[in-house]
């Protein structure tokens, strides 16, 4: 039988490590590759061919969601999952909204995600149980892409003006955004607004 082609995107290569040994003690399974930045992701998926890959969703060079939508986008016909330590309802809509077909947590057990690799490859989708209830009750990502961008550059410690450059934006309109953000997560200010975002997984 051919085994199921694997490429794992994480950041820690402690994690990477960990993965691909465990995953190749499957007799079905063979991992193919290993990258530790979003933006590596396209490069590896073009030259390992993967089946399946698996992808943690804070990286740099772009989160994990950024690098599915662009594999998706791309028209590859590899399933993601993401295996984040960060189970946030916003970050699992946001993955099954770019095509992701699993989204399971790092403590999940070796057998269970080599399950999952399984299930992915076959068609099937696989979510961590207790992440798709939490999903059901929480609240929809209320931001817009840009207040969203807005947000992310607040959150990484630009001010105003830093912000208006980098997205091309005027003061007022960065202003004005920020503001809606406020409104939006019942906050009392900015850095309120933009850790209520954080937690829900908006960002």
């Amino acid at each position: 039988m051919t085994p199921i082609r694997v490429l794992i995107a994480d950041d820690q290569q402690l994690v990477r490590g960990a993965l691909a040994a465990l995953l190749s003690m499957e007799g079905d399974i063979e991992v193919v590759g290993e990258v530790g930045r979003g933006d590596e992701v396209a490069g590896a998926v073009e030259r390992g061919d993967p089946d399946v890959v698996l992808m943690d969703i804070e990286m740099p060079g772009g989160s994990g969601i950024d690098a599915a939508r662009a594999l998706r986008e791309a028209g590859s016909r590899c399933a993601v999952v993401i295996v984040t330590t960060f189970g946030r309802p916003g970050y699992l809509q946001r993955a099954l909204a770019e095509g992701v077909r699993g989204f399971v947590v790092k403590d999940t057990p070796p057998a269970q995600l080599a399950e999952a690799v399984r299930r992915v490859h076959s068609g099937l989708r696989v979510i961590d149980p207790s992440l798709a209830e939490q999903s059901l009750l929480a609240r929809e990502n209320p931001l817009t892409e840009r207040e969203a961008e807005v947000c992310r550059a607040a959150a990484a410690g630009a001010g105003i003006k830093e912000i208006a450059a980098a997205l091309h934006l005027s003061g007022g309109t960065v202003r004005n955004h920020l503001s809606s953000v406020i409104g939006k997560t019942s906050a009392r200010n900015r850095h309120e607004a933009v850790r209520v975002a954080e937690e829900n997984g908006w960002l």
